[in-house]
């Protein structure tokens, strides 16, 4: 049998994703609270804030996955630079007066998301055997899954044992920030295969026709189960509405997080063995029962079961959705590819976000769940009758 041993490279990107995530995580489930109780805003403007931050990601996805397969494939400096930027904007987050300064420095954070997100991920393809990436995939969100146990724990720590303030929790956050940029300066190398220089010619017009069918009609049931995928801070908030203490919700933010490490590892292994597409579909039905489950929350420890339910299904599909993209897309445009995949994902994230604040302010957070729920399974639906079957016939010789 193969020795499933991973590329270093594969390793050098899994340990920034760990302290990159320790760092976000000592800041990120923070954010609902301090707007919530220092800052005076509700979900509407919370689902603003995440949707357009995950809007800003999103454009620059497409533009630095795009521009790394024209330098060839080298990807390490567009990655250097997006860790740069989230290290500089997400401790300025615990300065912070008002909700639209947390929205300015939130998109900041993910703006550097959207630089390094596609070339990081084809960075891991272009370093990785095929008959691995599912498992390569996988072990990189394990490990992004980790750090934000790490930083969850820390923050819950901080305020527990010392007189620090939620604001200056989050302005600690540099500290693990600063490591990532040592690691990546000194420790990753970009991986390319053949030495091959900048690109001169002109690549194929940046036109959605462009994509492979596969390819166009994954993204677009893509786009509609992200409208299902409202960001996981309104858990957070639904456990403030529950008279959670901040202690705790971190403490159930790092459960979250633990759970979906695991499974993270566990669908990528899965994928290299059994149909990926298969797994996405069961991934994102599952993902949406999840959210029905939610929906019907009336207590802390309903909230703390439900958690784990939710965690058990949403950790299993993020890496098994790459290693798709990645099957589906060639070499020489997997930057792009993945560009397009992070950016659908994030403009989605827009509405998502906006939708799901609509519903809970105008009807109830159980409606908002349920909402979520319902169109996630749909989509799971949709995927699996009209995409499947293209799939299956594409594999077959």
């Amino acid at each position: 049998m193969m020795k499933r041993v991973l590329p270093r490279t594969v390793v050098a990107v899994g340990l920034v994703s760990f302290l990159n995530e320790l760092a976000s995580q000592m800041a990120a489930p923070l954010i609902p609270i301090l707007m919530a109780t220092v800052l005076g805003a509700g979900p509407v403007a919370l689902g603003l804030v995440e949707g357009a931050a995950d809007a800003v990601a999103s454009f620059l996805q497409l533009w630095s996955g795009r521009y790394s397969d024209r330098l060839g494939g080298k990807r390490k400096g567009l990655t250097l630079a997006g860790y740069g930027l989230s290290t500089i904007a997400r401790p300025l987050l615990g300065l912070a007066i008002n909700w639209p300064i947390v929205l300015v420095l939130r998109s900041l954070d993910r703006a550097g998301k959207g630089i390094r997100g596609a070339p990081r991920d084809a960075l891991v393809a272009d370093a990785t055997p095929p008959e691995i990436r599912g498992y390569a995939y996988g072990f990189q969100r394990a490990l992004d899954y980790s750090g934000a146990v790490g930083g969850s724990l820390v923050a819950a720590a901080v305020l527990t044992w010392s007189s620090a303030s939620i604001a200056q929790v989050i302005m600690y956050s540099a500290v693990p920030g600063a490591l990532v940029m040592l690691l990546l300066a000194f420790f990753m190398k970009d991986t390319v295969k053949t030495p091959a220089a900048p690109r001169s010619e002109p690549m194929s017009p940046l036109r959605w026709g462009t994509l492979s069918l596969p390819v166009r009609r994954f993204f677009q049931m893509l786009a509609l189960f992200t409208l299902a995928g409202a960001s996981e801070t309104f858990i957070l908030l639904r456990g403030h509405e529950l008279k959670m203490s901040p202690v705790q919700l971190l403490l159930m933010w790092a459960l979250i997080c633990f759970i979906q490490s695991m499974m993270s590892l566990l669908g990528g292994k899965l994928g290299d063995k059994f149909s990926k597409a298969t797994l996405v579909a069961i991934s994102w039905s599952s993902f949406g029962l999840s959210f029905i489950v939610l929906s019907t929350v009336t207590s802390t420890v309903g909230l703390w079961s439900a958690v784990v339910i939710y965690s058990l299904f949403s950790g299993m599909g993020e890496g098994v959705e790459r290693s798709l993209v990645s099957e589906l897309s060639s070499a020489a445009q997997r930057g792009t590819v993945f560009g397009w995949f992070h950016m659908i994902t994030g403009l989605a994230a827009i509405p998502a976000g906006l939708l799901f604040g609509i519903i809970w302010q105008r009807f109830s957070a159980a409606a908002a769940f349920a909402t979520a729920g319902a169109l996630a399974i749909g989509a799971a639906a949709i995927f699996a009758i009209h995409l499947l079957p293209l799939l299956r016939r594409r594999s077959q010789p």
